[in-house]
């Protein structure tokens, strides 16, 4: 006999400065799990070309946008550059209903509000931090996407998303990216069995008890 109640669905925030590997890391987790969902943000900026609604963004005009923040339909919302972005609560819900873990990449702002939404019991927060200053600086410039002026307003960035390392559950030092990918799925695994996620454990113990003879 096994618990027949599927557990709730995690909502597991990756947070890090720019460059320490947060990205390859929700790539990689993405890939080992399939069931893992990730969260699609809402914007209210125009779609690039060969973007798709649903898939790299939802596309939402501003009253729209505005309206399901009203509503308590997002976990959290910023504006950046004249444009609102954030994460809608109704495929989360969905996802937690259906036992399926949904995956967030957001700053530690973004991770807050999402810890202090009427979800937030069910986060488990990583944050990501690089094995040196050094390091992430030169990562950054092995992408070879950004100016010398973009490198150096990232860096700066990165003091303060570091400084808020200790909010978070689990916080991983990404030196080696296939031991840091390791000690994530080793989070997750934890995470998903402990007791007070899986809601069918007490009628199971109680089915047990029961093959007990009586008197």
């Amino acid at each position: 006999m096994q618990p027949a109640q599927p557990r709730r669905g995690l909502l597991i925030i990756l947070s890090s400065p720019s460059g320490a590997g947060k990205s390859t890391l929700a790539r990689r987790i993405m890939a080992w799990d399939p069931d893992l969902r990730f969260s699609v943000s809402a914007t209210t900026r125009a779609p690039r070309e060969g973007e798709v609604d649903g898939r790299e963004y939802h596309f939402r005009s501003r009253d729209e946008f505005e309206a399901l923040v009203a509503a308590g339909q997002m976990l959290e919302h910023a504006e950046v550059f004249g444009n609102f972005y954030g994460s809608p609560r109704a495929p989360v819900e969905v996802a937690m209903t259906e036992g399926r873990d949904t995956l967030f990449d957001v700053d530690w702002q973004g991770g807050q509000q999402i810890k202090n939404s009427a979800l937030g019991k069910d986060v488990v927060s990583v944050f990501i931090l690089p094995p040196s200053m050094a390091e992430l600086e030169r990562r950054l410039r092995a992408r070879a996407q950004d100016s010398d002026e973009v490198i150096r307003g990232r860096m700066a960035k990165s003091l303060d998303e570091i400084s808020h390392w200790s909010e978070y559950d689990y916080v991983l030092v990404n030196d080696d990216i296939d031991r840091a990918e390791a000690d994530l799925k080793t989070i997750l695994l934890a995470e998903r069995l402990r007791r007070d996620r899986q809601p069918g454990l007490t009628d199971f113990v109680r089915g047990l008890n029961a093959e007990f003879p009586q008197g």
